[in-house]
């Protein structure tokens, strides 16, 4: 054993949270002696390394901004065509069924990522920022110090028994967690979903197997191939994933109480599953089998953690943590708001703070983001297959998300106590409209008769709804966010009301008590296209 190298952080795992936390680190405290042990060894694969292909705009804007990587993602990477719906279960006819989504690109950007590449870039800037990244490293035990000792991370790096004395470990080793074992923090969190996936090295474009010119033409461009396309029915949901490797993620996501585990676990499973429910998503990955990169399945993907930060001067972060559910892709949103909290944590160390306070608040915030974000995945996957209960799920989730956790993100108001503190009663009240919301969506479904028309809810023809998107990166001073989270609030209060306008006018039974009912009606829901 070599003797212990002493250091500022040691960050267990150098996949997309450690590294993106290495290079927040470094851009905030240029001093900072900064040590990363990843098990993988680079250059890692492109197409077939990892899954969390899709980013929305938290995420997007950490990678873009935070982080300085713009010219990267649109030079090595998919300017997304944002995310698409077909309610399409048992239908090659995809153009006789309804969709969701935009016909022109929203204004505030996103990407699809190859994991291979863009892992293999942030190692690249890591080491190019004087951050030590050991790869070929695996970690083997944390000790952690009393009081203020240091802490002492056990690895192999190639081979060789070493030793890191550090004053913070952050474990970002994904769902390895070796302080999540260490302290006992795993914990269920009532949502329990399955998922297979594969790549095939190919563009799988839908834009190419529907050859009616008036649905092509809906979008314009029309390369509906660069969205993140769901295909959705009763319990389950599909995705189509571009990579800018040129290859194609598919995924199944399920509900095991639905569409068993063992009914897809393996890739000629998973096609015969796809043959019966998505058809034309079959057709095409039969075409290609023959470039087939990889078959891989996870069992119960989503779960808690007890705790993540602690006044003793370690964290999780990234699934490390937490993991919810990749439907609206919040993957990398969770890691940009955790690594946020850990890079502020440091920065209170740095000041000689005290810790403990300020690792129990900024717990409570990101656990009050996680549960509220749970809350739009868990026990919703049976509406999935309904085309306007489903078209209106998300045009509300997407409304909460944007008028509320994004505008705390991207006005970089997520450590701001005092407004946090002020706003307690409006962000409290969105929550909870939030959650009433999801329950009135389940009584919905239940009552409904299940349209699904030949037609386009076209997101880009609501003039409020591209405005909130276009206004995320609007500069604001205290007044004007405060401002904006209350107009957020009126927003989801008129939606509500209107969406329950629209329930009642197709289901007169329905029970609709405790939800907004006066609402704006000079602005359209939807303007649909035939």
């Amino acid at each position: 054993m070599n003797p212990a190298t002493t250091h500022d952080v040691v960050i267990l795992g150098g996949g997309l949270a450690g590294l993106c936390l290495a290079l927040q680190l470094r851009q905030r405290f240029a001093d900072l002696d900064i040590v990363v042990l990843e098990r993988n060894t680079f250059p890692l694969p492109v197409a077939a390394h990892k899954v969390g292909e899709s980013t929305v705009e938290i995420g997007a804007n950490y990678f873009e901004k935070t982080l300085g990587l713009r010219e990267h993602l649109d030079s090595a990477h998919i300017r997304k065509f944002g995310f698409r719906f077909f309610w399409s279960e048992g239908r090659r006819d995809v153009e006789n069924v309804t969709e969701l989504g935009v016909s022109v690109v929203l204004p505030t950007p996103t990407w699809q990522l190859d994991r291979g590449i863009f892992e293999n870039h942030l190692a690249e800037r890591v080491r190019a920022a004087g951050i030590t990244l050991h790869a070929g490293a695996v970690a083997r035990g944390v000790d952690f110090g009393a009081g203020e000792d240091p802490h002492e991370v056990r690895a192999s790096v190639e081979g060789e028994d070493r030793v890191f004395a550090s004053r913070w470990v952050v474990d970002a080793s994904s769902r390895s967690s070796l302080i999540k074992r260490k302290l006992g923090l795993a914990e269920a969190n009532g949502h329990d979903c399955n998922a297979v996936w594969f790549r095939i090295d190919t563009c799988l474009s839908m834009d190419e197997w529907i050859k009616d010119t008036r649905w092509q033409q809906r979008c314009s461009p029309p390369e509906r191939w660069r969205s993140t396309n769901h295909l959705c029915g009763e319990g389950y949901w599909v995705w189509l994933i571009p990579l800018g490797s040129g290859a194609h993620s598919v995924g199944i996501v399920c509900d095991p109480s639905i569409h068993p585990l063992d009914r897809m676990n393996t890739f000629e499973r998973a096609l015969d599953w796809l043959r019966e429910f998505q058809p034309i998503v079959a057709d095409a990955c039969e075409r290609h089998r023959d470039k087939l990169l990889d078959f891989r399945f996870l069992r119960g993907f989503s779960h808690g953690c007890k705790q993540l930060y602690s006044g003793d001067r370690w964290a999780l972060t990234g699934e490390a943590g937490v993991f919810l559910d990749p439907f609206y892709s919040p993957g990398s949103d969770f890691i940009a708001m955790s690594n946020t909290y850990v890079t502020e944590l440091i920065a209170l160390d740095r000041a000689n703070k005290p810790l403990g306070p300020y690792a129990r608040l900024f717990e409570q915030l990101y656990r009050s983001f996680y549960e509220n974000t749970m809350s739009l995945f868990r026990g919703q996957y049976p509406i999935f297959g309904d085309a306007e209960v489903m078209s209106m799920k998300v045009i509300w989730d997407y409304t909460y998300y944007w008028a509320v956790l994004c505008q705390l993100v991207f006005q970089n108001r997520l450590t701001d106590t005092a407004l946090l503190g002020e706003m307690q009663a409006e962000l409290a009240a969105a929550s909870q409209l939030n959650r009433d919301m999801q329950a009135f969506l389940l009584r919905w479904y239940a009552a409904s008769p299940r349209p699904n028309a030949a037609i386009m809810f076209d997101q880009r023809e609501l003039d409020w709804f591209v405005e909130l998107n276009a206004r995320l990166h609007d500069t604001l001073d205290d007044a004007g966010v405060r401002e904006r989270l209350r107009q957020g609030l009126e927003q989801m209060r008129n939606l509500a009301a209107t969406t329950v306008a629209r329930a009642k006018a197709a289901c007169p039974q329905l029970d609709c008590s405790g939800l907004p009912t006066q609402a704006d009606t000079s602005t359209p829901l939807f303007k649909v296209v035939a």
